[in-house]
């Protein structure tokens, strides 16, 4: 696994929906309000980039959103949400989004072993859909301390 370890500032405007996964229930949560935001998204005609992005926070919190390709100038019904990170990892998975649990943990697993202390938030970027679940990609990006 080669986890990158980038200072440069990143910062996502997203728009979506936030939730608590209760009993860890972190992609059933995510998925409904992914659903949710794509549905507003969609009927409002909401010009966007097309990658979902999840962030994961303390407490259980989740966040699924979008990145529009504007900042609206109605209120659209979305929560509109900022995430900014100035030193963070990096890690490409390319495979099934069954397997992002096992990558996150092996992420996890390596930074500590490089001495790195991961923080909140942990996002997940998902790459456009493919029906070959080996070439899906997914770009997880890990705060440190």
């Amino acid at each position: 696994m080669t986890v990158e370890i980038i200072t440069t500032h990143l910062q996502l405007n997203l728009y979506g929906f936030s939730g608590i996964a209760v009993n860890k229930e972190y992609s059933e949560t995510a998925f409904k309000l992914m659903d949710k935001m794509w549905q507003i998204v969609k009927s409002k005609g909401l010009q966007h980039k097309g990658i979902n992005i999840w962030v994961y926070e303390p407490n259980e919190k989740v966040f699924a959103g979008v990145e529009l390709e504007s900042t609206p100038e109605y209120n659209t019904g979305l929560e509109q949400k900022t995430v900014s990170l100035t030193k963070y990892a990096y890690y490409k998975h390319i495979g099934p989004y069954s397997q992002l649990k096992q990558a996150g943990l092996n992420m996890k697993n390596e930074l500590r072993a490089q001495d790195f202390e991961t923080d909140f938030p942990y996002i997940e970027m998902y790459g456009h859909w493919t029906n070959d679940e080996t070439k899906l990609e997914t770009e997880l990006l890990m705060g440190l301390q």
